[in-house]
């Protein structure tokens, strides 16, 4: 590849690539490599940092203020961290209505306070008029230990659960943008998982917030990660009413479709329906399902299989192309 495209940023394969061929052997390290949603520091912290691009700025169920906020308060509770102080890097365009970034601070402020995080430093920069498309933001977040994934111990019988109905968040962007000319009443599921860090002393062996790529991309990259083969429940997989009729009728695969509220765990088979239970009792994961299980009868290592209503298995593999940019 002799340019950048799109797809380098979309959490697919070519991301990927991008990741393993040129960023590490650049920037090589034991922290780098571990390649975790946040790197694991000295004296029991975490650290992350994203940045949000998201088209347009305001949408059904969030904005992109709450989203920098509970996007980097995500990648630190699924590794392992109780988020405690964030950071916050604004590239403003010129001409930006003043009205409208008040309204993306406040919605910072109200997401930060929720999440109980203190906003601690930051920076803001400002580029020429048509040089950016309004707002971008960046937001790094640092938190403390409480547990730590545990890849090396998932074994065949473990249990794979989803903490909600999936695609909700890539679906309202998707519908917000009006490219299909169509409504419906999806929204996105942007919210925080802080319910998340007592599941680490109850059996949780990994976790991963489902963004971009899908749950079709996760269940991937864990595959790989784990080697033993998954065996998913397409079945089981939890979708919303409005989510599915949608997708029908555009022609979408739901388990491509990102989310900003949801998270993939694996859990140990004998702690499994403990974890499940739990889970249902938190308002952000009342429909949280077992999908599935990590086995080693069917297909082969490294592989995630969906199996299909009829009884046949596909092969999920991580996204291959942009489906939708800009979408966080």
């Amino acid at each position: 590849m002799k340019q950048v495209s799109l797809e380098m940023g979309s959490g697919g394969r070519l991301m990927q690539e991008f990741i393993r061929e040129r960023l590490l052997p650049s920037f090589k390290n034991r922290y780098l490599e571990e390649l975790h949603d946040s790197a694991f520091l000295p004296a029991g912290m975490a650290f992350t940092t994203d940045s949000y691009t998201v088209d347009p700025i305001f949408f059904p169920g969030g904005d992109i203020g709450s989203l920098s906020v509970n996007g980097t308060v995500n990648d630190l509770v699924v590794s392992g961290a109780r988020p405690e102080f964030l950071s916050l890097a604004l590239i403003i365009e010129e001409g930006l209505d003043i009205a409208t970034l008040d309204r993306i601070l406040l919605s910072i402020k109200k997401t930060a306070a929720r999440n109980k995080v203190a906003i601690v430093t930051g920076d803001t920069k400002v580029v020429p008029r048509g040089q950016a498309d309004k707002i971008y933001i960046n937001t790094a977040g640092v938190g403390r230990l409480v547990g730590r994934p545990q890849p090396e111990k998932i074994k065949p019988g473990d249990k794979i659960i989803v903490t909600g109905p999936v695609g909700e968040h890539g679906l309202a962007i998707m519908l917000t943008r009006n490219d299909f000319r169509m409504s419906s009443r999806v929204q996105s599921d942007c919210a925080p998982l802080l319910f998340l860090p007592p599941l680490w002393k109850k059996g949780a062996l990994w976790m991963r917030d489902i963004t971009r790529g899908g749950l079709a991309t996760v269940l991937s990259e864990l595959a790989d990660r784990v080697r033993y083969p998954l065996l998913v429940e397409e079945e089981k997989i939890p979708l919303s009413r409005s989510l599915k009729g949608a997708v029908e009728i555009l022609g979408i695969d739901p388990l491509y479709l990102a989310c900003e509220g949801r998270a993939l765990l694996v859990v140990r088979e004998n702690e499994a329906n403990q974890v499940l239970s739990f889970l249902k009792k938190q308002p952000g994961s009342r429909q949280a399902a077992i999908i599935g299980q990590v086995q080693d009868k069917t297909g082969r290592p490294g592989e995630a299989l969906l199996q299909t209503p009829g009884g046949g298995l596909r092969l999920l593999e991580p996204l291959t192309s942009e489906l939708l940019p800009r979408i966080c």
